[in-house]
């Protein structure tokens, strides 16, 4: 059964934050720039022969994008770059970042090495050199005839190095001339214009941060499914480094697909919650054990028992004598042997018999804020057990993925520490 329109953005919408998860863990280690981490910065020129002004037989018939069929000349600023930031010997995919500037704004273009033929050319590919590389924008533009993809394959290799130098881009007295194609997903390319890049004068890499959603394609026309794939990745990689684990998402205004275009916006928008390491909001599940409260506590009580109800942690390897008194640490492993974690975990606060509060740490992959508190009841006790991740990658995974990984992982830690408060386990803790 065919798939709907919306059913395509709402899968597109879900792999778009998917992406996003992916790019927050990424910025922990690269928080500047998550993926393509250095590049060189380029200038030139764009010069478009415009379809629907030739009368030479090899164009083809206009694409439906107006930006295509009709003639046109930009400056050009570029960035190349290899996506994995992988040394230039080793192959890569490589990127090729286009802005263009015109009376409405800038406008970005972004290309990646694929393949040329169908299906390749929806699949990216490492290359070693950029001159012999096909390059594609992998996502299709809405034109008047349907999607339209931009290719570029490269005429006279100029700067282009071999893959040699560190950049793949080395000072040359020759243009880097590279042919502009078009193509429906599934057809053939036509050639439409020249693209002649070549170092920028004051060389190096470029501060611009390129962005196809925010700065959209004059007169070509963009997918709603193609928008919500970019736009949460693309989000996450602008937001600066003091921002990126505070969950907040830009608010992309996406220009219209309809009569005049609209410069797209970036504007900030409130945070749908605060930062993670300053969050008043806690994942809390509960349950009701028909062990007492002293049963339980006696339980906790017993470092040595850590390993027993808590999920995730797999050994004691020590245990202050004063714990669970506030400033008592228990050394702890996570994980499954072999892939062991040493860490420990502290208490920051206690209450003998009624709470306690820890911060229990897992490095790399980060630390987490845990209370625990039990309430006498006629019969039994009800305890509760709130957490959140406060530092490291775990806070950079979005708050509606996060905490339905901590209810079950939680709820699962209750009924282990109720099957051994009711089993009579541990040291026996004060009076209460």
């Amino acid at each position: 059964m065919a798939i709907g329109t919306s059913g395509v953005a709402g899968v597109a919408g879900l792999a778009g934050a998917a992406f996003s998860l992916i790019f927050r863990a990424l910025k922990v280690v690269r928080p500047e720039r998550p993926i393509h981490p250095k590049g060189t910065s380029l200038t030139g020129e764009l010069i478009r022969d415009g379809l629907c002004n030739t009368d030479n037989p090899q164009y083809g018939e206009p694409s439906g994008v107006q930006w295509i069929d009709l003639p046109g000349k930009h400056a050009v600023t570029a960035r190349y770059s290899r996506s994995l930031g992988l040394p230039a010997p080793l192959p890569d995919i490589l990127g090729l970042a286009l802005r263009l500037e015109d009376d409405g704004g800038p406008e970005d273009v972004l290309f990646a090495t694929t393949g040329w033929s169908w299906p390749a050319r929806f699949a990216l590919l490492p290359r070693r050199d950029a001159g012999k590389a096909t390059f594609t924008t992998l996502m299709p533009y809405k034109g008047a005839h349907g999607p339209v993809l931009l290719g570029l394959t490269t005429d006279s290799p100029g700067t282009v190095a071999s893959g040699t130098a560190s950049s793949g881009i080395q000072p040359s007295a020759n243009d880097w001339v590279l042919a502009m194609h078009y193509a429906k997903p599934s057809g053939p390319w036509i050639r439409f214009g020249t693209l002649a890049l070549r170092p920028a004068r004051d060389g190096g890499d470029t501060g611009l941060r390129f962005d196809p959603v925010l700065n959209p394609l004059n007169c070509a026309g963009t997918y709603t499914w193609t928008r919500r794939l970019r736009a949460p990745a693309y989000g996450t990689a602008r937001q600066p480094r003091d921002r990126q684990l505070s969950g907040r998402e830009p608010n992309y205004r996406h220009p219209s697909d309809r009569g005049s275009r609209r410069r797209a916006l970036h504007a900030t928008s409130p945070p749908t919650h605060q930062s993670l390491s300053r969050s008043t909001h806690m994942v809390t599940v509960s349950k009701t054990f028909l062990a007492s409260a002293n049963d339980v506590w006696n339980v906790i009580a017993d470092g040595w028992l850590y390993s027993g109800w808590v999920v995730g942690a797999s050994r004691i390897r020590d245990v202050d004598a004063l714990w669970p008194a506030e400033g008592a640490v228990l050394h702890h492993s996570v994980g499954a042997w072999p892939l062991l974690i040493n860490d420990k975990t502290s208490v920051t606060a206690a209450n003998p018999g009624k709470s306690i509060e820890l911060i229990a740490r897992g490095w790399p992959l980060g630390e987490a804020k845990v209370v625990i508190t039990i309430e006498e009841q006629r019969t039994g006790c009800k305890v509760s057990m709130a957490e959140d991740a406060i530092k490291g990658p775990g806070s950079a995974i979005p708050k509606f993925i996060r905490d339905p990984l901590i209810t079950v992982r939680n709820n699962e830690t209750l009924k282990r520490l109720e099957l051994m408060a009711s089993g009579g386990a541990g040291t026996k803790g004060p009076d209460i």
